[in-house]
């Protein structure tokens, strides 16, 4: 009975494995797939970090660019933008079914979503529950993605959910490989992040 349950249990566990690498993943390139799974596996265990950059936009009604601030802390984030595209300072917190954004002379605002937020009052469409990942150099793991590896079994491209994301740089960080520029590419939106100081944690541990 102890055996049997031990060969269900590796089983399961297998199953588990393969659907959390790969099973929405197309990936290419000249990367080694066994080696990307590994990057991933410890990236993906980062659930908090601390960013410090500049961002810039280009959109229809606007083009500018602006320094960013972004701490994670799980579910929960922080993202602010100061001076950005005329606008003055912008701030996202939330999580989960709770967001707000204060928008400097305009006020204070909130929706369920970041997206409905950012769609509503600055025009973007913007997937911000995608650009969690995406960030740490990871596809989003709730929808389809087409991968392409460079050399070191990282990302260089990312197609997802009709977005294309450049991974130009990385920068190693407290033994973290992780991006350092990076250009996304949308319908009617396109935004680059050069990020000058990544603090990488591991908090739900």
């Amino acid at each position: 009975m102890f055996l049997r349950h031990i060969i269900v249990f590796s089983f399961i566990a297998l199953l588990a494995g393969c659907a959390g690498f790969g099973a929405r993943e197309s990936v290419e390139g000249h990367g080694n797939p066994a080696q990307w799974r590994e990057h991933k596996q410890q990236l993906t265990s980062l659930d908090g970090w601390q960013i410090n950059g500049k961002v810039g936009i280009r959109a229809p009604k606007d083009s500018g660019s602006g320094t960013l601030f972004w701490l994670q802390r799980q579910d929960y984030y922080d993202i602010r933008l100061s001076g950005p595209l005329g606008r003055g300072a912008a701030r996202l917190t939330g999580r989960p079914g709770q967001v707000s954004l204060e928008v400097a002379n305009q006020g204070r605002f909130e929706a369920p979503t970041p997206e409905v937020l950012l769609e509503e009052q600055l025009g973007w469409k913007l997937p911000v529950s995608h650009l969690v990942w995406w960030v740490r150099g990871l596809p989003a793991p709730d929808s389809k993605s087409r991968l392409n590896l460079d050399a070191d079994s990282r990302l260089a491209t990312l197609e997802q959910d009709g977005w294309q994301i450049e991974y130009l740089s990385y920068i190693q960080q407290n033994g973290y490989w992780l991006p350092e520029r990076i250009k996304l590419h949308g319908t009617d939106l396109d935004v680059t992040l050069v990020i000058k100081d990544w603090q990488p944690r591991k908090l739900g541990q």
